[in-house]
């Protein structure tokens, strides 16, 4: 049994869901692991991490819609010394993911057909993301 760690930087736009994918799997290829399991975790309270669909761009749309309406900037929260866009990015950074765990089979992540892993940015300006992989098997 063999482990590998790095950790990501990603450049997010503001909110949204910013696709890293192509980024894992770039790293992937060069560990000597071909079956074992591949951690992700996010490392930020106002950020999260999801599997996503990564064929239809609405889908990504419809979830940053939904989240701006369940948790509003602006209040009313206790929470607001870092601006009104702080605390929702809190609840929505909850109600998400900050971990994943994905199989990883043949070198590969096995994921389906039309997933995607995403960082999920719920502040409403650009930030930088640290993304910590954690990379265990034979």
């Amino acid at each position: 049994m063999q482990q590998f760690q790095t950790v990501l930087d990603v450049a997010t736009p503001g909110p949204g869901l910013t696709e890293i994918t192509g980024s894992v799997s770039g790293w992937m290829r060069g560990q000597p692991v071909t079956d074992g399991l591949l951690t992700l975790f996010i490392r930020h309270t106002s950020a999260s991490l999801v599997v996503q669909e990564n064929a239809d761009p609405d889908v990504l749309a419809d979830l940053r819609d939904f989240f701006a309406r369940l948790a509003p900037a602006g209040g009313p929260y206790r929470h607001d010394a870092e601006g009104p866009d702080d605390m929702p990015a809190h609840i929505k950074a909850a109600l998400t993911q900050t971990q994943l765990s994905i199989p990883v089979a043949s070198g590969r992540m096995a994921l389906g057909t039309w997933q995607g892993i995403y960082v999920f940015e719920h502040r409403d300006r650009p930030h930088r993301r640290q993304v910590a992989l954690h990379l265990l098997g034979e």
